[in-house]
């Protein structure tokens, strides 16, 4: 366990024994017949204060069980405070529940507003019932948890879930103003009665290994060497994710296939969730730098072949070359001509 969770978690030891005393003081309290103050029959302080105390020894009780229970399975801490939030409105509930019951007010109270707390729950308050009942679902459930990646492809929104509230829960966007899956710090509300009626995909289900398959594609040409292209990217690969291969077991692999160009070269490799970019940003310069380094192998890109500029541009070579041929031509004097042989005379002047 991190310090600071050592440290709520002796707060919560502290916690569970002083509402323990209490609970007893307050019993035995009753016990000697102290009652300091009567709600109705039957119903004193002490009683409510005796019923209090306990309640809250249960929900310090409930947290603590339930901490262990993550610590032993290496769960993520996050989970221990969406426990407790739900636990602490049980609570609250409760608490509330007791006092107008000890009032005597609870039961025609109840009758008096249930008409119209049914009409609102059936009209108005729809969506917010359904996302209190998200609320309840996710925290019991915890198909995602506070700090997990999750996409929700119909709103095309992906983003790291930093906080779940009764009503909303609040993404921390990922992407939006810019390229890749980096958080930008934009705080987004997802309203909690959407979760019933949109999937929700996970990108870390287990916090403690966040480990997803990612791939960078290289487009090669078809006379590089395919052998020391797949070696360059493997390694480039296997050196950025060594500590993810020790923890996954799984090594990079090459995938490709024919394209008009040349041959797309996907190298695939298991990367951490949440550091993708940094991850691709490594291995694409290691690759850029090896391929630069031997002529063996060369990057593919696209060449348009226009036969209208062909013909312009061989028009411009057969000209320059004209030209260059008629620089070469030089002048003679005709006397200067001079017959080797001697057969041949100069002509008459």
């Amino acid at each position: 366990m991190a310090p600071k969770d050592i440290v709520q978690t002796r707060i919560r030891i502290g916690l569970l024994f002083f509402f323990m005393l209490l609970t007893v003081g307050f019993y035995a309290l009753g016990r000697m017949g102290v009652s300091l103050l009567f709600f109705s029959p039957g119903h004193s302080l002490i009683d409510f204060l005796v019923l209090t105390a306990a309640t809250l020894t249960v929900y310090e009780l409930g947290i603590l069980l339930f901490t262990v229970k993550v610590h032993l399975r290496r769960g993520a801490p996050s989970e221990v405070s969406m426990v407790a939030a739900l636990l602490r409105f049980g609570a609250g509930v409760m608490i509330v529940a007791v006092f107008f019951h000890y009032i005597g007010k609870l039961a025609g109270s109840w009758v008096a507003v249930a008409p119209f707390v049914g009409l609102l729950m059936g009209w108005s308050l729809q969506a917010p019932i359904s996302g209190l009942a998200a609320w309840v679902l996710v925290s019991v459930k915890r198909p995602f948890r506070i700090g997990d990646r999750v996409l929700l492809p119909s709103l095309g929104l992906i983003g790291d879930v930093r906080q779940m509230g009764m009503m909303y829960t609040v993404l921390n966007q990922v992407g939006g103003t810019v390229g890749t899956e980096e958080a930008i710090g934009r705080h987004v509300l997802i309203p909690n009665a959407m979760l019933f009626s949109n999937v929700v995909i996970n990108y870390t289900p287990q916090q403690m290994e966040p480990y997803v398959l990612d791939e960078v594609v290289v487009r090669i040409t078809y006379d590089s060497n395919w052998k020391v292209a797949e070696d360059i990217l493997v390694a480039a690969a296997t050196a950025v994710t060594c500590e993810v291969i020790e923890q996954t077991g799984q090594q990079p692999y090459i995938r490709s296939d024919f394209y008009d160009y040349g041959v797309y070269m996907r190298l695939r490799y298991m990367t951490l969730a949440k550091d993708r970019p940094r991850i691709v940003y490594e291995i694409t310069r290691q690759i850029f730098d090896k391929f630069q380094a031997n002529p063996n192998v060369d990057f593919a890109i696209p060449y348009v072949y226009s036969y209208r500029m062909g013909i312009q541009a061989g028009r411009r070579a057969n000209g320059g070359e004209a030209a260059q041929a008629a620089a070469e031509i030089t002048e003679l004097d005709v006397h200067l001509i001079v017959d080797p042989t001697g057969l041949t005379s100069h002509p008459a002047t």
